[in-house]
């Protein structure tokens, strides 16, 4: 695996926490890994920069992304889990995200 994928200039693991990488190790291909789920996700094969759009933004394309993938909801899960406040996570932005989080 190259550090930079030459397409996009994003690196090909972008959306793997490094923090998490250190602590738990560097392969992330066992099903017990509790981030596995990335590996299957449809934005991980697109541009990062769709999912965090500048303040006023579109976030269409990003939700158009998330909508086709197998593991939307494990993202969504990971996003309320660890509260994240940027960027679209399981189709949600993270306003979408406040307004779940206060239903519940």
């Amino acid at each position: 695996m190259s550090i930079r994928d030459d397409r996009s200039g994003a690196a090909d693991d972008w959306f793997i926490d490094p923090i998490i990488r250190k602590v738990i190790g560097g392969d992330f291909s066992l099903d017990n890994n509790p981030l596995a789920w990335q590996r299957d996700a449809v934005c991980s094969q697109t541009d990062p920069e769709a999912f965090f759009p500048e303040k006023g933004g579109s976030t269409r394309d990003a939700k158009k992304i998330c909508s086709g993938c197998d593991v939307k909801q494990q993202c969504l899960d990971y996003a309320l889990k660890n509260d994240e406040r940027f960027g679209i996570w399981g189709g949600l932005s993270e306003r979408e995200r406040r307004k779940l989080k206060r239903r519940a």
